[in-house]
This record gives structure tokens, sequence and C-alpha cells, in this order.
């Protein structure tokens, strides 16, 4: 693999920003990887990690002479962190970012990008629910989408270099409308972590169900939504915040689905709530054959006599 900046500044190295600098660093994309946070402790663990070169509290530090920026941080942070980097941004440099809703980011970054930078809004969709820069590692974003949504007037020579650099991580590179893509992501991911911490919040309030039983028999399928539920609360509530109104049309037609099968349960309509199933699960199995998951029992999880 060939160089392809000279440097590259990654502002947040949270799961996204560390699996990047694991990557860049085993392909040989950038000279330099230089990482920005402002937290000192997380900072001095990246640098344990040794997940760059330079390391700095500064965004704006970070950000100088960098010819891609990569901006990863809650989306309630991008405001922020636009308005810090904006005077050491190099004219040509490419600023993007990995937030998962992007209407949102563009209002806030777009006003403070200057005029001689290409600003590509992104969303790698890859992740686990661990968070830190102790979470990331390198092949995260193999046969993983990576969704652009371009603002007016975005340079194609910018747009295909920065595309090249996901298809580098191994990424399938696509394009979208802002609110599209929020849209999108409303029902595939964010309905999704916001049902599952639902769930297990009814299981903590719960007072004919111990805490101990909720633990000892979560392999029954609760279990599963823990992990989700188990995300980063920082990171989800921004979500929440910044993309409402898609969330809000979603679980309104989500109340809708489930007081349909609710109705049908009560009334003992076996045939709605069977042909209800087996319509979602053709779903999981064209989720299987895209390449988006594995089939294989339990989720591909190791078993103990698997490794024995």
């Amino acid at each position: 693999m060939t160089v392809q900046f000279d440097r590259i500044a990654l502002i947040g190295i949270g799961l996204i920003g560390s699996s990047i600098a694991y990557d860049v660093k085993r392909l040989g994309l950038a000279k330099e990887v230089v990482i920005a946070t402002r937290s000192a402790d997380t900072l001095k663990r990246a640098e344990e990690l040794q997940l760059g070169d330079r390391y700095t509290t500064s965004s704006a530090d970070a950000a100088k002479d960098a010819d891609l920026v990569i901006v990863s941080v809650p989306v309630g942070a991008s405001e922020s962190v636009a308005k810090e980097i904006a005077g050491s941004l190099k004219p040509g440099a490419i600023v993007t970012d990995v937030g998962s809703t992007k209407a949102s980011v563009i209002a806030q970054m777009q006003p403070h990008m200057p005029p001689h930078v290409h600003f590509i809004p992104g969303h790698p969709l890859a992740g686990t629910e661990k968070s830190g820069p102790d979470a990331g590692f390198p092949g995260l974003f193999e046969g993983r989408w990576c969704i652009f949504t371009p603002i007016s007037g975005t340079d194609e020579t910018a747009l295909k270099t920065l595309r090249q650099f996901w298809e580098s991580l191994g990424s399938k590179v696509d394009e979208m409308d802002p609110e599209h893509h929020d849209k999108v992501l409303a029902i595939v991911s964010h309905l999704p972590h916001i049902i599952a911490y639902n769930i297990v919040g009814t299981a903590d309030d719960l007072e004919a169900v111990t805490e101990s039983e909720v633990i000892k028999y979560s392999a029954s399928g609760f279990r599963d939504f823990t992990r989700l539920a188990a995300s980063d609360p920082t990171m989800w509530r921004d979500v929440c915040l910044h993309n409402k109104d898609a969330i809000l049309e979603m679980l309104a037609r989500f109340s809708e689905d489930l007081a349909y099968l609710q109705r049908a349960i009560r009334w003992g309509e076996g045939d709605k709530i069977f042909d209800l199933f087996t319509r979602t699960r053709a779903i999981r199995r064209s989720i299987v054959q895209a390449g988006q998951d594995v089939d294989a029992p339990d989720f591909g999880r190791p078993h103990p006599l698997e490794k024995k």
C-alpha cells in the first residue's frame, strides 16, 4: 500500500479513531499520524498503545498542516471542534467526520469551515458496544459500508481521494443525501439502540424479577439487547438529540406496529403473528447474504467445547 497523506490528524481517539489509527499504521497510508483528545488520561493511553506519532490535547495543534483531518467525537461536540480547528487548516486539506447523524453535523461544522478546505461529511457503519482507545482494532472496517453525504460544490478530486482512503481500510463507499442518511440510520441503528436501552431499563425496574435472575437467565435473548445497551451513553444521548425528527418518526411507526402485534397476541390471531415472524426472518437471511453478519450458531460466539 502506498502513502496517501503526509499527515493525518485524528481528533478523538475512541473506538473508531483508534481503529483508523491501527489500519493507517498497518497499511502505511500516512507518513505521520497526529492524535488529539481533550482528556490527558485518554491521550496517555493512546500513546501507550502507540496509535500515533504525535499526541496533543489541542485539536487546533493536531489539525495544523494536516492533509486529512478526521473528527471522531460525539456529534454534539462537532461545532466546538470545527471552531477550534478552523484557523489551523491548511489550503486543500480534507476534513471529514464519522458521526452517526449527518444533517446536524453539517449544520454545526460547515459554517466554520474556511473556503480553502474540503469538508466531506462521512459515516463508517462499523463498531462495537465498547468505547475508548483500547476498544479499537485493525480490520474493523473490512467489508463494512462508509457513507459520504457531500455538500453542494464538493470537489470531485477530494471526494475521490477520501473514497480511496476508506476503500484502503476495506470499506465499501456509498453516497447519500444527509436527510435521507439520517432517516435510514434512524431505523437500522438508532431505533434498535433506543429499544435496547429501554428493554434493559424496563428489566432493571421490574420488582417481580430480581437482578440476579435477569443476569442468570440472560442467554434467553436479553443478553443480545444488553450488548447494544452497553454502548457509549454520551454518544447515544447526542444521537437522540441531533437526529430527533427522524427518530421520533420511526418511534411512532414502531409504536403503531407494536400495537398491531399486541392486538394479534391478545386475540389469538396466530396467522398474523406467523406472517410477521416469517417476513422478518427473511430480512435476517438477506443481511447474512449481503455479508453484513455471519450465519453461525449463536452469532458466531465461541463456545467452551470449541476451544478444546
